[in-house]
């Protein structure tokens, strides 16, 4: 196992989500802390990669996630290595999830993704009635039919490519960003295939949210490389564009009615919007400067709603006027919202860091919060989908699952 390997493959299991890190003081003796040592500190400080830590749960996903996505470590490394970052960094406090009751009722249904430690990232709903996630760490896309309960899992053609983002096209194909791969790939779920469309730049390594125009042109963001990508699936050709802020970490993407696209730039305090036709970027500032949206969604009026994800805020652009209006989510500051989707012009998402973590729903009539904890935790919901019938649905990352909220009609 190379030095190199392991301290990529934590950077990529734990997504170094810049909160503060710490470690604690092991013996010399302890085989864990030796492993540690020889294999990442020489590279780099494993304190940058552990984030606010795990408890041991899941410290052990977070380790099968490696074994899964490569590193070779054999049963006399796993368990010491796996304890001695249990012992050193543990979980550190989250926000306690604040359930805001109301008058609606809502009813949950898991089911796990068939690899263990295959990190579901993003789920998506199809119009067949599937739910599907892609298995980031298990180099998988994974379906489940709600009918009967069977989660099929496709492999993928390049080795490791971490799967993040999904979308279907009107042939019923699933588009994935090749996070670790540097590439768009299309499964066709009839026979397994897989096409690749590899980054034309090498500087763009991490593609990671995609989403289609109301003209079938694929849009997706390479976040690090700070720049928004436009394939046109019928020749294959990819155009990189560069918005105007410099390390703006184009994020999350919706398309409003006009067919603009619209990205959440996690490293800044901005919202862009792109025209199709013409390429250009305008860029909307969000009035706070500490903002971090992380996702994005649009309602019938146009109007964009985000996840503020550093300042536990929900969000509300309207490109229009320029104006921006904000709600604290009911977690607080450091509930860390995330995942989120507008279904029928009300706005649902999910709190990451509030333990456990939540579904929580806001009315933009009433300006009312109505929140629930999701069972099992939960932990961690990056991204949402909505199905054709509009139910809500999530990807839960560190426990491996995949959840389906049914909201009454």
């Amino acid at each position: 196992m190379s030095r190199n390997s392991l301290v990529s493959l934590l950077s990529a299991a734990l997504l170094c989500c810049g909160l503060p890190a710490w470690a604690q003081k092991s013996s010399s003796g302890d085989k864990g802390k030796e492993l540690v040592d020889a294999h990442c500190n020489s590279c780099h400080a494993l304190s940058a990669r552990v984030g606010s830590g795990y408890d041991a749960k899941g410290w052990h996903t977070v380790v099968r996630m490696m074994t899964n996505h490569g590193v070779a470590l054999s049963k006399d490394e796993i368990a010491p290595m796996t304890d001695y970052l249990i012992k050193t960094y543990p979980e550190k406090e989250k926000a306690a999830a604040v359930v805001v009751k109301g008058p609606l009722k809502v009813s949950m249904r898991i089911w796990n993704a068939a690899t263990p430690g295959s990190r579901p990232h993003d789920p998506l709903a199809t119009r067949d009635g599937a739910l599907w996630y892609s298995g980031q760490m298990a180099n998988v896309l994974g379906r489940v039919d709600p009918k009967t309960g069977k989660v099929r899992e496709y492999p993928l053609k390049t080795a490791h490519s971490g799967p993040h983002g999904l979308m279907e096209d009107k042939d019923g194909d699933i588009w994935y960003t090749g996070n670790t791969g540097a590439l768009i790939g299309r499964l066709d779920p009839k026979t397994g295939a897989v096409t690749e469309y590899p980054m034309p730049d090498p500087n763009a390594k991490d593609p990671h949210t995609l989403i289609f125009d109301k003209a079938g042109i694929l849009w997706f963001t390479v976040q690090n490389a700070n720049r928004i990508g436009r394939l046109d699936p019928k020749s294959g050709e990819i155009k990189l564009l560069t918005p105007p802020t410099p390390k703006s970490r184009p994020y999350g993407m919706a398309v409003n009615s006009k067919g603009t696209v619209f990205v959440v730039q996690f490293g800044a305090n901005s919202v862009a919007a792109v025209d199709p036709a013409t390429l250009a970027i305008r860029e909307y500032k969000l009035p706070d400067p500490g903002a971090r949206p992380r996702r994005i969604a649009i309602t019938s009026d146009d109007r964009v709603w985000y996840t503020d994800y550093a300042r536990g805020y929900l969000g509300r652009l309207d490109p229009a006027s320029g104006k921006v209006s904000e709600w604290q989510s009911p977690s607080g500051p450091k509930s860390a919202p995330y995942g989120i989707s507008a279904i029928h012009d009300v706005i649902w998402y999910s709190e990451s860091e509030a333990k456990p973590n939540t579904v929580v729903r806001f009315d933009p009539k009433t300006e009312k919060f109505q929140s629930w904890a999701i069972p099992g935790g939960g932990n961690i919901v990056r991204n949402t989908s909505v199905t054709p019938d509009s139910n809500f649905v999530l990807a839960n990352s560190l426990v491996n699952t995949v959840t389906l909220v049914t909201i009454p009609k």
